[in-house]
């Protein structure tokens, strides 16, 4: 299998135990913080990291739950989210990611983002990017048509000095050219490479992050406009997100919260 099959197979595994425990009753693990896991968070991600030990197991892994094995020294990594929307699917709402990406560095190999509810995987290879509907693949085309734009009001706030999401979504001159939507899962950060969203913000360190990389390598190879939230590499510091359908789309966005940076 290449890397990119790793990936959807990966994905693809946490997804099918995340759609076959919704709605169950779910047994919560506190994380501290208001944040918790559930037993799907963990099955899910056991099931992911059994597919990269068989396939890859030369590669580490990085769990959202497990933490950091396999393999030391960096080389290979994958990061992995089994259930990226807890809280949603804890309340019984179909919204929520299932990541898969890797990476050796900073550099993105392959990555696989699953719907589980929709039984969609937007996959990249780097060198192009896809979803896979059944044994369908179709190309992703971002298109900022949609004027929507999410904006992930979800901590921690590291500029929150100097730039707060609910300050750009109250701001007029958004209101006259977006409208804010609030998914609280990356897989809306996914959606701006299918042209379901116009783009996506958040505050952060999005860096070596196992709920933004497979997410970001979708959006990269799909062609969006990605940066941090002054235009900048996103991979350079703790600078949030800025991921856009289009160069117009993410210039009317950049000085919109530069108004708050430069404040």
């Amino acid at each position: 299998m290449t890397d990119r099959e790793v990936a959807i197979a990966v994905a693809e595994a946490g997804a099918s135990i995340v759609r076959a425990r919704f709605g169950s009753a779910l047994k919560r693990i506190d994380k501290g913080a208001g944040d918790f896991a559930t037993n799907a968070d963990i099955e899910a991600e056991n099931a992911m990291v059994a597919i990269v030990r068989r396939e890859r197991p030369q590669d580490a892994v990085v769990g959202e739950e497990s933490g950091r094995s396999g393999a030391t020294g960096g080389g290979r990594v994958w990061l992995l989210d089994p259930l990226c929307g807890t809280l949603n699917y804890a309340a019984r709402m179909r919204v929520a990611a299932v990541n898969a990406a890797l990476m050796a560095g900073d550099t993105f190999l392959a990555a696989a983002v699953a719907d589980p509810f929709n039984d969609e995987v937007y996959w990249t290879d780097v060198t192009s990017a896809g979803v896979r509907a059944g044994k369908h693949d179709a190309p992703l085309g971002p298109d900022a048509a949609s004027r929507l734009v999410d904006l992930n009001l979800d901590p921690p706030f590291p500029n929150a000095a100097r730039f707060k999401a609910v300050v750009l979504a109250a701001d007029p001159e958004f209101a006259a050219a977006f409208r804010p939507r609030v998914v609280s899962s990356s897989m809306a950060l996914t959606w701006v490479a299918t042209g379901q969203r116009a783009a996506y913000v958040t505050d952060g360190d999005v860096r070596n992050s196992v709920h933004f990389a497979a997410g970001l390598a979708v959006c990269e190879a799909a062609g969006c406009v990605v940066t941090d939230l002054r235009g900048g590499s996103w991979r350079l510091g703790p600078a949030g997100l800025l991921v856009a359908a289009n160069v117009e789309t993410h210039e009317i966005l950049l000085a919109l919260v530069n108004k708050q940076w430069s404040s």
